[in-house]
């Protein structure tokens, strides 16, 4: 028995014992560092966006090492990346962990993040959805891009707060809006109410003037059938009412956006022969 409760002792950092924690979950590893930290240090950056239950791409969103901001010297150490702070950081607490406030972390994040991402994250932090309310404010985020002065990433943040918007549910759905409107299409509408069949159906983007709705699928949506059988339905009741569907795979958004801006581009040409 004591050798089997030994083999589960976990270090994830030098001085600290854990037991029972998942090693590739960040709150995880943040409760692992928790007796570590010192006063006024917080969660940032990466680690504290995805404490808030955001998602970002690829190695952003996994890589294994913490973040932490700190007003004095920054920490450096196996695990930790130290930023430091000009200013005694806004702090909020997330399960109990100390993590720099959302406005904040998202002036963090411009220096990691381009343009499309850095909207994304903005979306996630001001909308309010049926499991939590916002966590920031299109206006908290002026005033954190103001605070943030002329440092590092001033430029992608000036680009990236005029398109932020309250409403996506996901990521891919901001991605998905931001890429049109690079491409210089019209800017969709978000969750437009459509009543039809005795239902109110709120497709991610719409062109409401032109009836084409743009309905992103991520991988569940394939593989999930109670989803796959709504999905259907769904779109039964918006061609019945008149509307064009124009279905966004997660593989056409990541591996073949050019594909998408042009079955777009086309549908609303073809609204206005």
């Amino acid at each position: 028995m004591k050798q089997a409760q030994g083999a589960s002792l976990q270090h994830l950092f030098h001085g600290v014992i854990s037991l029972g924690l998942d090693e590739d979950a960040v709150l995880d590893r943040c409760r692992a560092f928790e007796p570590l930290l010192r006063p006024g240090e917080a969660f940032s950056h990466s680690t504290g966006f995805l404490l808030l239950g955001g998602h970002l791409p690829g190695a952003i969103g996994s890589t294994p090492e913490l973040h932490l901001t700190h007003r004095g010297k920054p920490r450096n150490r196996a695990g930790v990346l130290g930023h430091r702070s000009d200013a005694f950081p806004p702090i909020i607490f997330v399960d109990g962990l100390p993590v720099i406030a959302p406005a904040t972390l998202w002036c963090q994040l411009s220096t990691a993040l381009g343009l499309p991402e850095l909207v994304a994250a903005g979306d996630f932090l001001v909308t309010t959805t049926k499991h939590r309310e916002a966590l920031s404010t299109v206006a908290g985020l002026v005033s954190a891009v103001a605070a943030h002065g002329s440092r590092r990433g001033r430029r992608v943040l000036d680009a990236a707060l005029p398109l932020v918007r309250s409403g996506p549910d996901s990521r891919p759905e901001s991605l998905l809006r931001v890429l049109l409107v690079d491409a210089g299409l019209p800017e969709p509408v978000i969750h437009y109410p459509i009543s039809v069949g005795g239902l109110v159906l709120h497709p991610d983007l719409s062109y409401p003037e032109f009836k084409i709705a743009i309905e992103y699928e991520g991988d569940q949506h394939r593989s999930d059938r109670t989803q796959w059988r709504r999905d259907l339905t769904r779109y039964e009741l918006l061609q019945d009412a008149g509307w064009r569907v124009i279905r966004v795979h997660a593989d056409d958004l990541f591996g073949d956006p050019g594909s998408v801006t042009r079955r777009v581009r086309g549908a609303l040409r073809a609204a206005l022969i």
